[in-house]
């Protein structure tokens, strides 16, 4: 709430500088803050009494959206990559779908390494156990274990994330 909009009888008022200038009636301090041609601001309603501060609410709030836009654009949007390998699948092709592992672990992307079973195949799950085991000793310098091998439906998962510089 800033100037009319703000309803205490009187308040802890901070003045343009920082400075403590103590507690006033609203009144004062409103007119305090059109002599100084700044706005009376509300930041702290929920205290006894309520804190204002005498600023320029323009540059302020100007100042707080540049802020947040800058945040916006410096943090980092992690995906979750998805990696399927084959109850029996042969060497070439789990070194290939392994390098896609690294790779995206690279990225700083999560990993979602699934082995698919098809048909009977789910009745050997712990072939598809070792192959998430090897996956995950064999990334275990530059990734940690999010989620453990775990069989759902026909779908053996294990999540992996990369390791926190």
């Amino acid at each position: 709430m800033i100037n009319d909009e703000i309803r205490a009888k009187e308040v802890r008022l901070v003045g343009a500088e920082g400075e403590q200038i103590g507690i006033k009636p609203i009144r004062e301090a409103l007119q305090m803050a059109i002599d100084l041609n700044l706005d009376l601001v509300n930041v702290a309603p929920q205290a006894k009494p309520p804190v204002c501060r005498i600023m320029d609410y323009g540059k302020f709030r100007y100042e707080t959206q540049k802020k947040e836009k800058e945040a916006r654009k410096n943090q980092k949007i992690v995906d979750l990559k998805e990696v399927w390998f084959r109850a029996n699948i042969e060497e070439h092709d789990y070194q290939t779908k392994f390098r896609n592992v690294i790779k995206f672990l690279g990225e700083g992307d999560k990993v979602k390494c699934s082995v698919r079973f098809r048909g009977r195949e789910i009745t050997h799950a712990s072939i598809g156990q070792k192959i998430l085991e090897r996956v995950k000793s064999e990334v275990e310098e530059i990734a940690v274990v999010e989620r453990q091998p775990k069989l759902e439906g026909r779908s053996m998962i294990m999540i992996l994330a990369p390791k926190p510089q």
